[in-house]
């Protein structure tokens, strides 16, 4: 853990409770960022809240998932709030993440791959004939050819995303004991090998 670099998921509408969270998840031992999700930016005051932070790794996971133009389109409108991450699904197909990808600035592009909360059933039911591994490794390929800043991915595949995918690498599904919850591939943050670990409720539940 001492190594890894943490993203900590805000995941409220309150900016009082953001605020607890940011201050109480102060530290110099290990690198840190927050991660705003769809609750927090389309909460009353949350994308004002974003613009005002200072000398905070912000990392913005709104998935955007859509055309090439509209895509691009909702990337030139979060660039005042001068973010350090932003995910789109690497689902939208490559024309569409060379688009995001010709407007970001310093802006890193993050492709979010296969969400930790599917696994090979769940695939089935929404139509892939791939398996969670072969399709992330098939993600993982088009993220490096439309040159994206870093890639999202479980704990599980990591070690395949490396082959494929060589810069930086994100990775939710942290889990300290056997509860999943809502997720499906987890992994104990001491077996990771990514560079990012994102963790929420593992951390952020009681405050």
């Amino acid at each position: 853990m001492k190594s890894k670099k943490i993203f900590i998921a805000v995941d409220t509408n309150k900016i009082s409770k953001a605020k607890k969270i940011i201050k109480e998840t102060q530290t110099n031992r290990i690198k840190i960022g927050y991660k705003f999700g769809l609750e927090f930016i389309l909460s009353k005051n949350g994308r004002n809240f974003i613009s005002k932070l200072k000398n905070k790794i912000t990392f913005i996971d709104i998935k955007a998932k859509d055309i090439p133009n509209t895509m691009k389109s909702a990337i030139n409108s979060l660039k005042d709030l001068k973010i350090n991450y932003l995910t789109v699904h690497i689902s939208s197909g490559l024309e569409a993440l060379r688009e995001v990808k010709k407007v970001s600035g310093k802006i890193r592009i993050v492709g979010v791959s296969t969400l930790t909360s599917l696994d090979n059933k769940n695939l089935k039911e929404i139509g892939y004939s791939k398996s969670v591994k072969n399709l992330i490794i098939h993600q993982s390929k088009l993220a490096q050819k439309a040159k994206l800043d870093a890639i999202v991915c479980s704990p599980n595949e990591v070690k395949y995303v490396r082959k494929f995918f060589k810069k930086e690498i994100i990775t939710p599904g942290v889990r300290f004991s056997k509860n999943k919850q809502d997720q499906k591939r987890t992994m104990h943050p001491s077996k990771i090998k990514s560079d990012w670990l994102v963790c929420g409720r593992i951390i952020t539940k009681k405050r």
